[in-house]
């Protein structure tokens, strides 16, 4: 399993075959159930973890026990980076929301990688500046839009397939876990889910939903 992780991540996209064989003698095969932990959140010495099947929620707890997703990690995404480039220990947990396989390295063993084919280094901060300026969008978007807005464009982010009657999304994690994602409750989430049927901008059906109004929710996200 770990072959066909490192093989299929982008960070590695630019080694040789045989540079990907010696990554994945250092990967560790980590396979877990839905909503169990993959790392503690302050934990000393956490792993970079490598998504090579399933999804994982990174969440934040507060001091007064409140939960907050801060990123979904899907196929040939990473987290753990922090205590790989200052030491520092992870400031989020890693939960995964569906049963998930994935590659996990120690921080020491991947920083001697890191030296060795500084090329993975470039791909990863080609990443992280792009995991910065999303973060900043969201942040601009909790700040200055409503919740109708942060949905619309959340679903028209989400990868599209067509069918018989328009074009269809599939919500790949939990309402209340999308709620948490763009800085609402999952209550405002439903109303405002509500309000987008009652326009005909969409046409829910469970976790599947139509897109009704493409160019309505175009419209409704750049406003």
């Amino acid at each position: 399993m770990s072959d066909t992780c490192v093989a299929k991540v982008p960070i590695f996209s630019q080694l040789t075959a045989e540079q990907q064989a010696v990554v994945a003698e250092l990967a560790r095969p980590v396979r877990v159930k839905a909503d169990q932990q993959i790392f503690m959140q302050g934990q000393r010495n956490a792993p970079l973890i490598v998504v090579h099947e399933g999804a994982v929620k990174l969440v934040r707890t507060s001091r007064d026990g409140r939960e907050r997703v801060v990123r979904v990690l899907h196929e040939g995404d990473f987290s753990g980076e922090a205590s790989l480039l200052t030491g520092a220990r992870p400031d989020y947990s890693a939960v995964a929301l569906s049963d998930t396989e994935a590659c996990s390295f120690r921080p020491e063993d991947f920083a001697k990688l890191l030296a060795k084919h500084p090329q993975v280094g470039l791909s990863m901060m080609a990443v992280l500046s792009r995991r910065l300026q999303e973060s900043q969008e969201l942040l601009d978007q909790v700040t200055n839009q409503s919740v109708d807005v942060r949905i619309a464009n959340y679903l028209l982010g989400l990868e599209a397939r067509p069918s018989e009657d328009g074009i269809r999304v599939t919500l790949p994690i939990l309402k209340k876990d999308i709620a948490s994602l763009l800085g609402t409750t999952p209550e405002s989430l439903s109303r405002a889910l509500k309000r987008l049927t009652r326009q005909g901008l969409i046409t829910p059906s469970g976790s599947d939903i139509l897109l009704s109004d493409i160019d309505g929710l175009i419209e409704l996200a750049d406003g």
